[in-house]
């Protein structure tokens, strides 16, 4: 009689999340924050009648508007796996250049060199952007410094450069080019609000889409499998670093155009309220995952509580102590959701 042959099975292998079961699961982090804005609306409209109200709603766009172009540029470094504190500087410091270098040397309250007529303010503007993210870009990929450290340097760096060059005053003699973009209106909505609504849509299409978008991802994964696999990391990273500086440069000029005037202190603070709209909108601060939707409802966030806090007869003094307290709350969230250790 033969030998009986005893045949094992042995256990199943785990099997890993598809692609598309991991991109739903990204999709329903994304819209996390709607019921959180769908509750603020009905809060609001309970404490105040006038919340709903088209002027109010517009107004809390418009002054989001600034805001969210940081958190923008901040989102895309972070998912780079970088990150950058000095947005919140260049957001004055470039404004203030660019005034500096057009404004005549005599007949206004602030005298600047008059190297450059009055149309050239803007392009000049995003010229000192590009060319600190260019700076902070380098001092990271070539010389290989800390980044945090880096962009910390740049921050205070530049504040006092900030200072310096305005005088410590407000400067109220801004260009025409300046004013408009800040305080015009298209359709009945204002202009701020559609280009970044624009600038929303294309940056995430593009992330979404593009191979240099979904490189972003990559690199903040694992920069070295990026590396083996291709993509040009360095190039990658250096690129986003100076489109963050464009941004924050661009967003002082929206700033400056809806108030009219650039102040001393511009965008002193700034940085705080960037890392809580993207942190409670879902971008991880280790890097390669978080989505540009997500980041925009963490800004509408924040708004739409500081707006409520308002119409409650809050004093805005407990403004920073929320967002911090949002901050810590959504971390909290973040790992216990999601089972991944902050770092």
């Amino acid at each position: 009689m033969p030998p009986t042959t005893e045949i094992r099975t042995l256990p199943a292998a785990p099997v890993a999340a598809s692609p598309e079961h991991r991109f739903a699961l990204a999709r329903y982090r994304d819209l996390s924050l709607v019921p959180v804005l769908l509750v603020l609306c009905v809060i609001g409209f309970a404490v105040s009648p006038a919340f709903l109200t088209s002027d109010n709603l517009l107004g809390v766009a418009q002054q989001a508007t600034e805001l969210s172009l940081l958190v923008l540029a901040q989102s895309l470094i972070l998912i780079s796996g970088r990150m950058d504190l000095s947005l919140e500087s260049t957001i004055g410091v470039a404004p203030v250049i660019a005034v500096w270098l057009v404004l005549p040397d005599h007949g206004a309250r602030f005298n600047g060199l008059g190297l450059f007529p009055g149309w050239a303010a803007i392009p000049l503007c995003l010229l000192v952007g590009a060319v600190i993210g260019a700076v902070n870009g380098f001092l990271i990929l070539k010389l290989r410094l800390n980044g945090f450290i880096v962009t910390l340097g740049a921050l205070t760096l530049l504040r006092g450069l900030q200072v310096a060059v305005s005088e410590g005053q407000s400067i109220v003699d801004v260009p025409g080019s300046f004013t408009y973009l800040g305080r015009a209106s298209w359709l009945g909505v204002p202009a701020a609000i559609w280009i970044c609504a624009l600038l929303f849509f294309v940056t995430g299409s593009a992330l979404a889409w593009l191979r240099h978008g979904r490189a972003l991802y990559a690199i903040g994964g694992n920069s070295e499998a990026a590396r083996a696999a291709g993509i040009r990391v360095d190039r990658v990273v250096w690129t986003v670093l100076i489109l963050g500086s464009l941004l924050a440069a661009f967003a002082g000029i929206l700033y400056t155009g809806h108030y009219g005037s650039i102040s001393a202190d511009q965008g002193n603070g700034w940085i705080f309220q960037v890392f809580a709209a993207t942190v409670i909108g879902g971008v991880s601060l280790n890097g390669g995952r978080g989505t540009l939707f997500g980041a925009l409802t963490g800004v509408l966030t924040l708004q739409l509580v500081v707006n409520v806090m308002t119409l409650a007869g809050v004093p805005p003094l407990w403004n920073q102590f929320l967002n911090g307290a949002i901050i810590i709350v959504a971390l909290i969230i973040s790992r216990f959701a999601s089972g991944e250790r902050q770092e």
